[in-house]
């Protein structure tokens, strides 16, 4: 995955929280509102940024805090730009980089993927607790679940499987999903299996 896929992501969401009028609206699964949302994406990617750059030793020497009075629509502004922080990053390094990460020592393509899962799913998050319909295109639903989720099945609906391999969904014939991890190191890395 590449900083075109994380520009997708962030254009797809920037449509969706555009169509949601406040902000303090509740996002009961994740239990903050949309304006919290943009806030832990935002600083999702911004890490994930830093993760990159820094290499394979964690770095975590400070918190990233939002102002109390920041609205939506200036969250929405700095979800963006980490959005392009975290692209042109992506895009800069060598493939052969690695970047710190709680769930394995990822590459430029594991952070992009991590990048729009957190755009997509917590997208999907402020949709289903507003009563919105949205969805990403099928195209990167599929990238993201194929990059981070190898061992997932591919699916006529990959939107579906991404949502299903995250708890957040169901698919016919498959058991639910209750605990999920993604793959964030190279693809060449994986063991073949589900984790446990």
């Amino acid at each position: 995955m590449t900083g075109d896929d994380l520009r997708a992501a962030d254009a797809a969401v920037q449509e969706l929280l555009a169509r949601v009028p406040d902000g303090s609206a509740a996002v009961p699964l994740l239990a903050t509102d949309v304006t919290g949302v943009a806030h832990h994406v935002t600083s999702c990617l911004t890490w994930y940024a830093q993760d990159l750059v820094a290499g394979p030793v964690e770095v975590s020497a400070f918190d990233l805090v939002r102002r109390p009075d920041a609205e939506l629509a200036e969250m929405r502004q700095q979800l963006h730009a980490a959005t392009e922080v975290l692209a042109r990053v992506v895009d800069a390094a060598d493939p052969a980089e690695r970047g710190a990460h709680s769930w394995g020592l990822a590459d430029p393509s594991g952070f992009a993927g991590m990048g729009c899962a957190e755009l997509l799913l917590h997208g999907w998050d402020v949709a289903d607790g507003r009563g919105l319909d949205w969805a990403p295109s099928p195209a990167l639903a599929d990238a993201t679940v194929t990059r981070l989720f190898p061992w997932v099945p591919p699916d006529p609906d990959p939107w579906a499987a991404l949502l299903w391999a995250t708890g957040r969904g169901e698919l016919p014939g498959r058991e639910p999903v209750t605990s999920w991890r993604w793959h964030c190191a190279p693809l060449s890395e994986w063991d073949g299996t589900a984790p446990s």
